[in-house]
């Protein structure tokens, strides 16, 4: 039931992001500049997204290779970043872009990041006790570190980001950019 439910809730915060990012494509003006430095931050974004795809085995490892080794939450920070330039090139006359980049923040740093720590936080911790413990003291939630954490070193792997389904946000990505830029160019 409890999985159902997480189920649900998770197709509603999906619809609820693409109604957002809708929005905030329909109502912006974006300028060739706002455009430029905004993509630099989507595509940073997305790359850091996609080097943590390529590391990541959910639940069954403890994961401190590639940018877990400076952040606990790559996936996280590149989805912050990607949101941050979308925001950036999304000009609109009522300042619509900040207001959405403001809520952006508020939901996922007062909701979305607090309620992650505490479920998987638990779930690690039971899962690999002193090494999580260890790596969970040594590694920031978020922003990284400039010392890389000491851990393993596996190397990434093409096919763990494509189990990961990275190439779904990476379409969606490549969609949301080619309609700021039709809306920058048209």
């Amino acid at each position: 039931m409890a999985s159902q439910r997480s189920k649900i809730l998770g197709y509603i915060r999906l619809a609820l992001v693409y109604l957002f990012v809708a929005i905030l494509v329909w109502f912006s003006t974006p300028t060739p500049r706002l455009f430029a430095v905004g993509a630099l931050i989507v595509l940073l974004g997305e790359a850091v997204r996609i080097w943590a795809a390529g590391h990541l085995v959910k639940s069954l490892e403890l994961i401190d290779s590639g940018p877990y080794a400076f952040t606990q939450n790559p996936l996280y920070l590149g989805r912050l970043m990607i949101l941050t330039g979308f925001c950036v090139m999304a000009r609109s006359r009522w300042y619509l872009n900040w207001v959405a980049l403001a809520v952006g923040y508020a939901v996922f740093f007062g909701y979305y990041i607090p309620r992650k720590l505490r479920v998987e936080g638990a779930r690690l911790q039971k899962m690999h006790g002193a090494s999580f413990t260890q790596y969970n003291s040594a590694v920031p939630i978020l922003l990284p570190s400039l010392r890389r954490y000491p851990g393993m070193r596996s190397p990434w792997s093409f096919g763990r980001a494509v189990r990961n389904q990275e190439y779904l946000v990476l379409t969606g990505v490549l969609l949301v950019l080619a309609f700021f830029a039709w809306k920058t160019w048209a």
